[in-house]
């Protein structure tokens, strides 16, 4: 029995196992009407689908939205994080974790549109991404009923969520033949995997888990290297030529994949309080990182690039913890982005089985000077001046030492 009165719910909807389960199950539980909400965020496959699916399953039409919104997810949500060389816990990369933001954002403008009074998601009570839809939700439209299936209907595993399918008639796509498919979710950014011989970490994943990227073992033998310009911090250019924000991402990730670049196996500390092993493919986010990285080296402030590194965890605690639009999110990113105000230039990197080695960087705007560094002779620098430098930072040590004596 439905414990409130929902007249319309706007449901992201993907088509796969979950969400076609839920949308049965909000038409019976609730018995309110239902709009679906597809973002075609370049997960790698047809998104056009979903639409045929929603038509079976009684959706009007016109309650059935499709968005592309690609080039919105890299410009506004990929490109901004990767700014900040984001990295949680020292390896992911956070892509299923940008994603929700912006179809939480999306959500709420197409209840608004269509006059919706709830809207609702598939993430289970166990995860991350209940709290990152919710938080943005609620962020964006404090009066908006949220409906969390995972956290009131007693289909509690992945076998009896295929029961269900099969009772109710809803077609279901499986990896491989196997009973039970991998939780996967994909975007330009990523491809993650969770689920069966994943969630004991002692095993090693089956190499045909893998989708996305070949093997290092089996990437081509010749290295190949390619170029990646920057302006303001976000990459515009690849080996010269300028392109949009998707399509810079998905070309890396076709260099990535190619090459066998990466790939991790991680366990990671849900916000929620568990630990969970998941595994990833983030092969142009991959590449974007290093570059970024080597193009700051040249062109940020010593200071601020050391400062941008302390504030980093903390920025990416905060979107992996789903607070895209706190502000204390916009406002490390209001910092983040005033230091990329003179990265620009351009990067050579390497590409060889799994690794991405960068051997070379340029700037108008370089602070990298060859007369100070020099090992040679020069004569813009003396020497005899760090001495100074050297007693004035040891003075305290100096006269700590001479109390302990």
């Amino acid at each position: 029995m439905a414990k409130r009165e929902i007249k319309k719910a706007v449901l992201a909807y993907s088509g796969g196992l979950d969400t076609s389960i839920i949308l049965k199950w909000l038409q019976d539980e609730y018995n309110c009407e239902v709009v679906t909400f597809t973002a075609d965020l370049g997960q790698g496959e047809e998104v056009e689908p979903a639409r045929e699916k929603a038509l079976a399953m009684g959706i009007k039409p016109e309650n059935i939205f499709i968005l592309d919104l690609r080039e919105e997810f890299v410009k506004d949500f990929v490109f901004p994080m990767f700014r900040a060389n984001t990295i949680y816990e020292g390896e992911y990369l956070l892509g299923t974790s940008i994603a929700r933001p912006l179809i939480a954002k999306k959500q709420i403008e197409i209840a608004n549109e269509t006059g919706a009074d709830a809207v609702s998601h598939g993430a289970t009570g166990k995860g991350n991404d209940q709290v990152r839809f919710e938080l943005g939700y609620l962020s964006l439209n404090s009066d908006i009923a949220v409906i969390a299936p995972w956290r009131e209907w007693d289909l509690n595993s992945r076998e009896k969520l295929l029961a269900y399918a099969e009772e109710h008639g809803i077609k279901i796509e499986k990896k491989k033949g196997q009973a039970s498919p991998y939780s996967m979710d994909a975007n330009l950014l990523h491809i993650s995997y969770e689920g069966l011989v994943l969630e004991d970490p002692s095993q090693e994943p089956e190499e045909d888990m893998w989708l996305w990227t070949v093997s290092p073992e089996n990437a081509p033998d010749k290295a190949e290297y390619i170029s990646i310009e920057y302006k303001n911090g976000d990459p515009i250019a690849i080996n010269g030529e300028e392109m949009t924000p998707a399509t810079i991402l998905t070309k890396l990730n076709e260099y990535g994949n190619k090459h066998g670049i990466g790939r991790i196996d991680i366990v990671e500390n849900r916000y929620v309080g568990m630990k969970a092993r998941g595994c990833y493919e983030t092969p142009g986010g991959t590449i974007m990182l290093k570059a970024h990285r080597a193009i700051e080296s040249i062109t940020l402030d010593r200071e601020a690039m050391h400062l941008k590194d302390e504030l980093m965890p903390r920025y990416a605690k905060l979107i992996y913890n789903g607070y895209w639009w706190s502000p204390e999110r916009e406002m490390l990113q209001s910092a983040i982005d005033k230091t990329q105000e003179h990265v620009e230039g351009t990067v050579r990197l390497k590409l060889y089985k799994g690794n991405v080695m960068v051997v070379g960087r340029e700037s108008v705007k370089s602070l990298f000077s060859e007369a100070h560094s020099t090992f040679e002779e020069d004569d813009v620098y003396d020497q005899s001046d760090a001495e100074g430098f050297i007693k004035l930072n040891a003075l305290r040590f100096i006269i700590a030492g001479k109390n302990r004596k």
